[in-house]
């Protein structure tokens, strides 16, 4: 592998750490979605692996892409020759300049592309409700698999930069860097939210909230009926002194 390819796949990695915010807006519900779906006798380790299994298939399917993405290009580069790579590079690198406009929300034109993508997602999303309860290992993978054809632009911006990658191989490559780039925090947004339906489902957990809740009404009704009544008894009292004192100033008495 010669290092501008190696330079390539840690732009790749990047491309997908930087969209990380981009990713949890995204998949960051159903990364919560599928935490909720496991059985909740499951433990923190299972847990765990099950995110790992999601984000696994969710990975795989980003490499049967960018193989496609990649072996297209390099079919484009037999019919138009050599010179065609400086034109996939080009391409690729216009796609990543709109995924950039896109994260940042300066331009929104990469939201068309996801609409296109959309129509076959609407053929895609059924298989995963078919897989019923989430019981088995494979079932996690699978229904990670279904995840990674999700419609998003900036999955659709490095998909570009495999069809530039040179290969199938080169292109399965340099999605697996992207995919490896997002799962930090496609893996926190589904751990963290395992953790807060275990915490709302903890009985002492709500009887903490619900003890708290009550103490502030509590001490809200407390500032209502008592200090706060003595403060405005005190305040109606100093505006009576102050009214007394200005009928009664000293320049007016009569001698």
């Amino acid at each position: 592998m010669n290092p501008v390819v190696d330079v390539s796949l840690v732009g790749a990695t990047l491309l997908g750490l930087f969209g990380g915010l981009h990713c949890i807006g995204m998949c960051g519900g159903i990364s919560a979605s599928l935490a909720g779906a496991l059985p909740q006798t499951s433990t923190p380790r299972g847990r765990v692996l099950a995110q790992f299994g999601y984000n696994f298939g969710r990975i795989f399917s980003y490499a049967v892409a960018g193989a496609l993405a990649g072996g297209l290009g390099l079919s484009v580069l037999a019919l138009i020759g050599p010179g065609g790579t400086t034109a996939l590079r080009v391409l690729a690198g216009l796609f990543l300049v709109a995924a950039g406009l896109y994260l940042s929300g300066w331009w929104m034109g990469m939201a068309r592309v996801e609409q296109i993508g959309a129509k076959a997602w609407r053929h895609i999303a059924p298989f995963a409700r078919r897989l019923g309860p989430l019981d088995r290992p494979w079932k996690l993978v699978a229904l990670g698999a279904i995840w990674g054809w999700l419609p998003c632009g900036l999955v659709y911006a490095a998909l570009a930069g495999a069809v530039a990658a040179g290969g199938a191989a080169e292109g399965a490559l340099w999605m697996v860097c992207f995919g490896l780039g997002t799962l930090p925090s496609l893996m926190a947004a589904g751990l963290a939210a395992s953790w807060l339906q275990r915490i709302t489902r903890s009985k002492i957990a709500r009887q903490l909230v619900g003890a708290t809740v009550i103490l502030m009404a509590v001490a809200t009704l407390v500032m209502q009926t008592s200090g706060h009544g003595h403060m405005n008894h005190q305040h109606m009292a100093q505006q009576d002194g102050m009214h007394d004192h200005t009928m009664h100033m000293p320049g007016d008495e009569t001698p």
